[in-house]
């Protein structure tokens, strides 16, 4: 499982416990919160009682005030009071614009040191210091977006794009945030999300953009219409198959016209030793055996298996004994063996092995 889940994980245990702890959740419900904690501890196999865990999951911070900085982010704003504030008087919070938090020089330390992790090509390295960074100042673009490099070098492309999101929305200005969006939106497979955001960089860039923004936006949209034709392909050959088809040139069931498949292959007695297929499959009994072959590759195997059959066959196109024009077997004798009899009433249905592998 993800550290990244198990870290989440975490964070709701504490925020449960917290909310018990200071009386936003009643003391009525300790019993199910204790139970749904003890639940998400077992499924994420995970330990409350970690506490170097909680603090590498959430640092000094806690889910509540990490979710507050998603909220700046959308610009949203909380009606709701805070745990221990007085509920007498409505709160009436001034919605705050989305914009990236104050740097400090320790913060813009951890980048420095950051950049040169990268440079390196120790990505894990390069995330670490970019997260301490980040917990010093959570909404700073340029922090989020060198993060979102490093996931997307070490080929983590959700926790990526959560990061070039997040950049995007603190100052939708910073231009590499966006192709970086675009860049983890394309591998996850994302290509029209991708478009946009290569666009919306774009956009941004002014002046029609840089190179590597349309480049960008140039790949993901060929995947695009390429993923489009390719639906539309898909969509026309399932409207021309013949299978379940009752109209013209298909018999019941989807069969398709055996008679005149047997002349697109030559069929009417040609040289050679090619039987004559088009009066094979006017035959309403080979019909019915082909029919039930297609539908039932056992009972071909089978079929195939039988002596008299393969005799039969070899005799194509040799004009042997019995064999009519161009080396058709003669029907008449063929079915006077009682091997040979049975295998054609199984095959039409109406044998022993009637119905298997027909439809339900």
């Amino acid at each position: 499982m993800a550290t990244s889940q198990k870290r989440l994980a975490l964070a709701i245990i504490d925020f449960l416990s917290k909310s018990l702890s200071d009386g936003t959740i009643s003391s009525e419900d300790t019993e199910s919160i204790e139970i749904a904690k003890s639940c998400i501890a077992d499924t994420f196999r995970v330990d409350p009682s970690d506490q170097a865990a909680l603090k590498d999951a959430i640092g000094d911070q806690s889910l509540l005030s990490i979710y507050g900085v998603y909220e700046k982010l959308k610009g949203k704003t909380s009606t709701a009071p805070m745990p221990g504030a007085s509920s007498s008087k409505p709160t009436t919070n001034t919605p705050k614009p989305s914009g990236p938090t104050p740097t400090s020089p320790e913060a813009e330390e951890f980048k420095s040191q950051g950049n040169k992790a990268m440079q390196q090509k120790d990505y894990p390295q390069a995330i670490d210091l970019y997260t301490k960074a980040i917990k010093l100042s959570p909404t700073n673009p340029i922090y989020l977006s060198n993060r979102a490099a490093a996931y997307s070098a070490s080929h983590k492309h959700t926790e990526a794009c959560a990061d070039a999101e997040l950049a995007t929305s603190a100052d939708p200005k910073y231009t590499k945030a966006w192709s970086r969006l675009g860049l983890a939106r394309f591998v996850l497979g994302d290509a029209k999300g991708s478009m946009e955001a290569y666009q919306k960089g774009i956009e941004y860039e002014g002046n029609g953009g840089s190179e590597a923004m349309k480049k960008g936006y140039k790949t993901a949209k060929e995947k695009v219409e390429e993923e489009e034709k390719e639906g539309g392909d898909e969509e026309i050959e399932r409207a021309a198959s013949p299978r379940g088809a009752g109209g013209a040139g298909a018999s019941g069931g989807g069969m398709p016209d055996l008679a005149g498949l047997a002349s697109m292959l030559g069929g009417g007695g040609g040289g050679g030793g090619m039987p004559d297929l088009g009066a094979l499959m006017n035959n309403p009994m080979f019909a019915s055996m082909a029919q039930n072959m297609m539908s039932n590759p056992d009972a071909l195997q089978g079929l195939m298996n039988n002596p008299r059959l393969r005799e039969m066959a070899q005799n194509f196109g040799g004009g042997g004994g019995g064999g009519q024009g161009g080396g058709m077997p003669d029907i008449s004798a063929l079915m006077s063996d009682p091997s040979l009899r049975e295998a054609a009433m199984n095959m039409m249905g109406g044998g022993r092995g009637a119905g298997r592998g027909a439809p339900q």
